[in-house]
């Protein structure tokens, strides 16, 4: 499984695989999914859009302050 996320980047990837692909636990990355309002649920499928996330996520980076 390490070696499909390294090599190829989805759009969209179930909990397991994005807590693999952004190195945290699948239940931090569930709630900042869902945070991120990053989650589509199709039948009982939940999907997350990974560029969604990232937007969400760089909404916390510091500038550097000179």
């Amino acid at each position: 499984m390490q070696d499909t996320i390294t090599n190829r980047r989805s759009k969209f990837v179930r909990y397991d695989e994005g807590a693999v692909m952004y190195s945290m636990s699948k239940n931090t990355f569930m709630k900042l999914a869902h945070d991120a309002q990053a989650i589509y649920k199709v039948n009982r499928m939940v999907l997350v859009n990974t560029e969604i996330l990232d937007e969400y996520l760089e909404s916390f980076r510091l500038e550097a302050q000179i």
